[in-house]
């Protein structure tokens, strides 16, 4: 049997802004968190600090990939515990970086499929322009000259507006995602399921987790054996849920704990199936 691969959204899934953190518990209970993100010379981005252990004990066990929506740019701002990742999936699969490094073999290979299978960045831009209110839109961003989205009021947002942008899109090759205060706009060739797939490849991997919280996650869920999604998040809301995948029940950084502790159970299972559960 191969290695096992665990491929894992970041932002909501395994790592949680300020703003994301919910926790519900009294503040002398609150678990102890560990800064893995500054912006401006700010902290930014959190997980426990259980959760980063168990994070650098999963590296003995399996290959761990972040597969973000994130640029590389903004990627390389965040310093997760453990050893530098082999390889990571960046701009929603647009990006690959092997030993930190942009494969410029794998972006050929995405722009090549992106160009075939869905309408051009500028046709999506024109809309968002013309269809997006700068009175609830605070922010408008290209990323990684692939995909667009907004920062958004979302109490603001018309209650048909979503809907009506999701198929317009639809129609066009692309898929729309809101996550937190962000209106993703990205081609459906540029998906991470994609480049986990190209990763497994040339890794010969045998066993696949993963785990992410957005629509944007679906197909990388859909693509492990085995897989999660938190108590939170846009599939959580949804109440999506697929045959390998376990929805949880916690919420907030207590959730990327406890995907963390799935994960390194699943994987010691897998390379060590009498070892005591470590997790």
């Amino acid at each position: 049997m191969g290695a096992v691969l665990v491929a894992s959204d970041l932002d909501r899934t395994l790592i949680y802004s300020e703003r994301a953190l919910e926790l519900d518990v009294p503040d002398e209970a609150a678990p102890r968190l560990l800064c893995v993100e500054t912006y401006g010379g700010r902290p930014l981005s959190y997980l426990t600090e259980h959760a980063a252990a168990l994070l650098v004990e999963l590296a003995e066990y399996a290959c761990f990939v972040p597969a973000t929506t994130r640029t590389v740019e903004q990627y390389r701002r965040v310093n997760l515990p453990g050893p530098q990742p082999r390889w990571a999936i960046c701009a929603n699969g647009g990006q690959l970086l092997a030993d930190g490094l942009p494969d410029a073999d794998w972006r050929r290979e995405i722009t090549g499929r992106i160009a075939e299978g869905a309408a051009p960045l500028a046709e999506v831009l024109a809309h968002l322009e013309h269809h997006a209110d700068p009175g609830w839109t605070l922010k408008r961003r290209i990323a990684d000259d692939s995909f667009a989205y907004l920062v958004v009021d979302r109490a603001a947002l018309p209650g048909d507006w979503l809907a009506d942008l999701t198929g317009w899109c639809a129609e066009r090759g692309w898929r729309v995602s809101l996550q937190g205060r962000k209106v993703y706009a990205v081609p459906e060739p540029l998906s991470k399921s994609a480049a986990l797939a190209e990763v497994v490849r040339r890794s010969g991997a045998g066993t696949v987790l993963a785990a992410g919280d957005s629509l944007l996650d679906a197909d990388l869920l859909l693509a492990a054996h085995t897989a999660w999604r938190p108590g939170h998040g846009e599939l959580a809301d949804r109440g999506w849920t697929a045959p390998g995948v376990t929805g949880l029940a916690q919420v907030g950084v207590t959730a990327g704990e406890e995907i963390v502790r799935r994960f390194l159970a699943a994987a010691v299972g897998a390379v060590a199936p009498s070892a005591p559960d470590r997790a």
